[in-house]
C-alpha cells in the first residue's frame, strides 16, 4: 500500500471509528491544562498537536506523520467546540469588532464566521453565525453540514458558500435572508473554495479526493444551479487555492513536487508547470493587480515563510520568513500589505508588498486560523480558533485592538459589504 492509498483508508475509516473514553478524557486534560496555562509549555504543545491535527484532516501532512495522529484526529472531531460555543450560536455573545472612526459603509457590513460544534458525543452541529457589525448583534445562526473549513463570497455580495469537510457538499447561503440553500455535492471532503470573479463558477479543493481513481482534484460547479463540473486532476494532496483577479488562472497550492504551486487555466480547466515554494504549503493569496501570489509555507523544525510568485512568468521570488506555521494570508484592497496569521506563534506577520519585507508581528488570540480583511481595508479581522475568539488589526499602525469573544472553535471568516 503506498502513502496516497494509506491516506485514503486513514480518512474513511477514522470518522467512523469508536472513540475511546479514556482517550476523550485525556484530550479533555490538555485541553483545560492549556487553557489555565497559555504561555506553559503544554500550550504550546498542544498548539502544534492540534495544527497537526487539523492539517491531517486537511492533507497538510507528510505521509509518515498520518499514522501516529489518525486516533488524535477522530477524537479532535468529537471533542471540538465548548459550551461556550453554544451560546455564542444561540447569539448569548456576538461579534462587536469596533468600527474605526469614518468605518462608513464598512461599520454596516455583515460578519459570517464558521463555528463548529457538537450536540451530543456524536451528533455533530455546525453553523454559520451572521453578525451585523452597525448593531453588534448576532442573526439567526444557519445550519451547514459537519465541519465548515472555509467561506467564500460572490462578487456581488448576494452569496456566501460554505465548504463543509465531513459532508462531501458545500452550502450556499443566501445573504438576503440569511438563509441556506440545497447543498452541493462537490469534492469528496471539500477544504478551501474561491468564488471566479465573475461569479458563475466556484472551485472546490478536494482534500479527500485521493479517495478518488482519478487522484487528488478540484471541483469546479455553476454557481447559477449547482450542477458539478468534471474535476480538474492536480497532484498531490492540495490545501489552498486563489484565482487572479482577471479570471484567467487559478493556483493551488500543493504538497507536491517537494511543495509547489500548480497554475491552472480556467478557460480549458488544464494545468501549468508546478511552481515550487518547499515542503507543506498552507495559504495562498494574490494582489489585486494581478502581479503576485504569496504562498504561506510550512517547513521542518518549526521553519515558515512566504514565497512570491510572479505571475506573469509564473517564477518563485526570495522567500520572507514569517512566524511559526502560518495558516492563512489576505491581502490589503490597496496591495499594500499582505498578513500572514501564524498559528502556533499566536501571531500576524504583515508584509510591506513593494519590498517582500516582513514588519514586526503583530499578537493575536491562540492558533490564528483564518483572517479577512474588511472592503475598505482599515481593518483585518483574525480567527483565534483555541481562544474562541477574533481579534480586529487596524491595518493602518499594525495594532490588534481589543478580542471579541465568540466561543467554540471558529475555523473560517468572511465579510460581506454592507451594500452587498
Amino acid at each position: 500500500m503506498n502513502d496516497m492509498e494509506r491516506l485514503a483508508q486513514l480518512r474513511d475509516e477514522v470518522p467512523r471509528r469508536v472513540i475511546p473514553v479514556r482517550a476523550e478524557t485525556a484530550l479533555r486534560t490538555a485541553i483545560q491544562a492549556e487553557k489555565a496555562s497559555a504561555s506553559s509549555a503544554l500550550g504550546i504543545l498542544w498548539a502544534r498537536v492540534r495544527w497537526l491535527v487539523t492539517s491531517w484532516t486537511r492533507g497538510h501532512l507528510w505521509a509518515s506523520w498520518i499514522a501516529p495522529l489518525a486516533a488524535a484526529a477522530a477524537v479532535t472531531t468529537v471533542i471540538v467546540g465548548t459550551p461556550a460555543a453554544l451560546h455564542a450560536i444561540r447569539g448569548d455573545r456576538a461579534i462587536s469588532p469596533p468600527a474605526a472612526p469614518g468605518q462608513g459603509r464598512d461599520h454596516h457590513a455583515t460578519v459570517y464566521v464558521a463555528v463548529p460544534g457538537i450536540d451530543g458525543a456524536f451528533s455533530p452541529v455546525s453553523v454559520v453565525v451572521p453578525i451585523r457589525a452597525a448593531t453588534n448583534k448576532a442573526l439567526r445562526p444557519i445550519r451547514t453540514g459537519n465541519d465548515p473549513s472555509a467561506i467564500a463570497v460572490t462578487p456581488d455580495g448576494k452569496t456566501v458558500y460554505v465548504a463543509d469537510q465531513t459532508s462531501a457538499a458545500v452550502t450556499p447561503i443566501d445573504v438576503a435572508t440569511n438563509t441556506a440553500r440545497p447543498v452541493i455535492k462537490a469534492g469528496y471532503r471539500p477544504g478551501t473554495i474561491v468564488i471566479t470573479p465573475d461569479g458563475t463558477t466556484g472551485y472546490v479543493v478536494d482534500d479527500g479526493a485521493a479517495h478518488n481513481r482519478e487522484g487528488v482534484t478540484v471541483t469546479p460547479f455553476w454557481t447559477a444551479d449547482g450542477s458539478v463540473l468534471r474535476p480538474i486532476v492536480v497532484g498531490s494532496i492540495p490545501t489552498a487555492i486563489a484565482i487572479t483577479p482577471d479570471g484567467k488562472t487559478l493556483y493551488i497550492a500543493a504538497v507536491a513536487d517537494g511543495g509547489s504551486v500548480i497554475p491552472v487555466q480556467v478557460a480549458t480547466n488544464t494545468t501549468l508547470p508546478p511552481v515550487t515554494v518547499g515542503q507543506v504549503p498552507t495559504a495562498i493569496a494574490i494582489t489585486p493587480d494581478g502581479k503576485t501570489a504569496y504562498v504561506a509555507t510550512m517547513g521542518g523544525r518549526g521553519s515558515s515563510w512566504v514565497t512570491p510568485v510572479q505571475v506573469a512568468t509564473n517564477t518563485a521570488l526570495p522567500a520572507i520568513t514569517t512566524g511559526r506555521m502560518p495558516d492563512a494570508i489576505a491581502i490589503t484592497p490597496d496591495g499594500r500589505t499582505a498578513y500572514v496569521a501564524n498559528s502556533v506563534s499566536g501571531t500576524v506577520t504583515p508584509i510591506r508588498v513593494a519590498t517582500n519585507t516582513a514588519l514586526p508581528a503583530i499578537r493575536t488570540g491562540r492558533d490564528p486560523k483564518a483572517i479577512a480583511i474588511t472592503p475598505d481595508g482599515r481593518t483585518a479581522y483574525v480567527v483565534n480558533s483555541l481562544s474562541g475568539t477574533v481579534t480586529p488589526i487596524r491595518v493602518a499602525t499594525n495594532t490588534a485592538l481589543r478580542p471579541v469573544h465568540v466561543g467554540g472553535s471558529p475555523t473560517a471568516i468572511a465579510i460581506v459589504a454592507a451594500d452587498g
